[in-house]
């Protein structure tokens, strides 16, 4: 496995052969079992896998976040280098934002509810580094987790509007045995709030039950997931959205598909969780 840090050093050994196909993983690192299974992903349909390991700082809307963000690169590596993976990207800010960096890549309509309204300015930071992921490593196919489900639909976009060469591939959430989404920020969780943070998983169980049910009146989902959170006493919440799968606009009345989500706060952690009704994968491929 290759660890390296520089633009010159990626290129050079993503061409050593240029006819095999890559995958790439972008990351900012503390991985679990939710990158891991990225990972296998891009294992079982690449000739070669490429991770990139980077805390992008400018799509945090405060330095505090950023500099809180758990990191473990020798961690990292180390599990990686067990998956097979051939080359890891870890570079320095300097690198990916060098001296007089001014070019931004920004998706308009759909980064501005959900995430984009809670967190102005954050998908920009992401659609920048994702682009340039993209043009430096040029994979074949990009791997995203179902977790972040804005950001999987703005990268989708970004790669329609630009006519980037690439697949991007979405692989489900991968849960804790109780229910709770894994992330990175639950490290940051003390025992009584990870505890206090499975009433995300409870909350879209309860609406998913409904919608199974019959009930497919988007306010009434709503409406059941806020109560399940707003019982909670360590839990406050952001958002709670039931969005069209595509567009993320709200639903309203009846509808036959959702993407239930929110984002809630549990003691200082911002949590984010989703699932989606009525949808499958192949239907959200396109």
């Amino acid at each position: 496995m290759q660890v390296v840090k520089t633009v010159e050093e990626v290129r050079a050994a993503r061409w050593t052969d240029p006819y095999l196909t890559w995958g790439l993983v972008p990351t900012m690192g503390t991985l679990h079992e939710g990158h891991l299974s990225l990972v296998r992903r891009a294992r079982a349909e690449n000739d070669r896998v490429a991770v990139s390991v980077f805390v992008n700082p400018i799509q945090f809307n405060r330095r505090e976040d950023l500099d809180a963000y758990p990191r473990q690169l020798d961690h990292d590596l180390g599990l990686l280098e067990a998956e097979g993976v051939d080359l890891v990207w870890a570079p320095d800010e300097d690198q990916m934002y060098p001296s007089g960096f001014q070019t931004y890549v920004s998706v308009e309509e759909i980064t501005q509810p959900l995430e984009g309204a809670s967190r102005p300015g954050h998908f920009r930071g992401v659609t920048t580094v994702v682009a340039k992921l993209f043009n430096v490593i040029e994979p074949k196919h990009a791997y995203f987790g179902q977790k972040d489900a804005q950001q999987v639909a703005v990268i989708k976009q970004m790669v329609r509007d630009l006519g980037f060469n690439l697949a991007v591939v979405v692989c489900p959430i991968v849960r804790e045995p109780d229910g709770l989404a894994l992330s990175s920020r639950n490290l940051l969780l003390s025992l009584d709030e990870r505890q206090a943070g499975l009433v995300l998983s409870r909350a879209l169980n309860a609406a998913r039950d409904e919608w199974m049910g019959g009930q497919r009146d988007a306010e009434h989902l709503r409406a059941t997931m806020r109560a399940i959170v707003e019982a909670e006493p360590l839990a406050r919440i952001d958002y709670i959205s039931a969005a069209d799968p595509i567009t993320l606009r709200e639903l309203e009345g009846s509808t036959d598909h959702a993407l239930l989500s929110m984002a809630v706060f549990v003691g200082s952690v911002r949590l984010i969780d989703n699932l989606i009704v009525g949808y499958g994968e192949a239907d959200l491929r396109a």
